[in-house]
């Protein structure tokens, strides 16, 4: 089926931007998308608007539609930035025009930012396959399988953790799992918090940083103000803004903004 998106919409920008770590590129130049137990094969046709994918238009409208954050207007997103007053934003949104903060699950969210800590992006993946292997359930019609469940990932031992590349991750998500189970962790009850709070409740998780938890929010609770710090936007805050970006210019996109500057500054600095 083909589908038509008018708004900024990049399938490798997206891919490579750090959020999402089960998108893999297929030898048709499109990517291969497991997410929330679903699989979806989407590849740009030879309109850039153009997208061809391998589900109907329900699946589509029903699902896939809310993943991609097509509800909200990239392209006026943007033009929040002005080209006079913040220039190198400027710079990094045109560089980054396409990435979306996709509406991740949580759970998953949580634990893959867990598993992210020191890791490469290929060892994260890596690491994240092997889980969903030892635990998920495969997915019909398909040879991946879904991300575990709650139950599913409290059902694996530290051992079998540690079968999956996690090393001394294992621990943080055994006991993150045993939270969950038990209902000291209630991702529901998180959910209605505000910005704050939901980053509080998150980091009395062990293993769980203020990194950990930003990510978290904004990739998993879709809270777009949120404004992850890692070793590339610290750069681009001392670099670029004295160590003062404006968060108050850019609410409540702040997240969104600061996809653009990690990708651009990533990129920027391998050139």
């Amino acid at each position: 089926m083909k589908i038509r998106i008018e708004d900024d919409f990049d399938l490798k920008k997206i891919a490579e931007s750090g959020q999402c770590f089960r998108w893999n590129p297929n030898e048709d130049g499109g990517y291969n998308i497991v997410a929330s137990g679903k699989v979806l094969n989407i590849k740009q046709g030879a309109d850039k608007n153009e997208f061809e994918v391998d589900c109907t238009k329900a699946e589509f409208e029903g699902f896939w539609k809310h993943y991609f954050d097509l509800e909200n207007n990239y392209t006026q997103i943007r033009k929040k930035v002005d080209k006079d007053e913040d220039a190198f934003l400027y710079k990094a949104a045109e560089y980054g025009t396409g990435i979306r903060i996709l509406n991740q699950d949580p759970w998953e969210t949580l634990i893959s930012f867990i598993i992210s800590q020191r890791k490469s992006i290929p060892a994260i993946k890596s690491s994240i396959e092997k889980l969903c292997k030892a635990a998920g359930t495969q997915i019909q019609d398909s040879e991946q399988y879904a991300f575990p469940t709650i139950e599913q990932l409290g059902r694996l031992s530290i051992s079998e953790l540690n079968d999956c590349g996690m090393g001394y991750r294992s621990e943080y998500l055994y006991e993150t799992a045993k939270n969950a189970l038990s209902g000291r962790l209630q991702l529901d009850g998180l959910s209605s918090m505000d910005d704050e709070a939901l980053l509080a409740g998150l980091m009395e998780l062990k293993g769980v940083g203020i990194k950990v938890a930003s990510c978290t929010i904004l990739f998993g609770f879709h809270r777009l103000n949120a404004f992850p710090i890692d070793v590339w936007i610290d750069r681009v805050l001392k670099n670029e803004y004295n160590g003062k970006f404006p968060f108050e210019k850019y609410a409540p996109y702040n997240g969104i903004m600061q996809q653009y500057l990690f990708f651009y500054y990533r990129n920027l600095e391998k050139h």
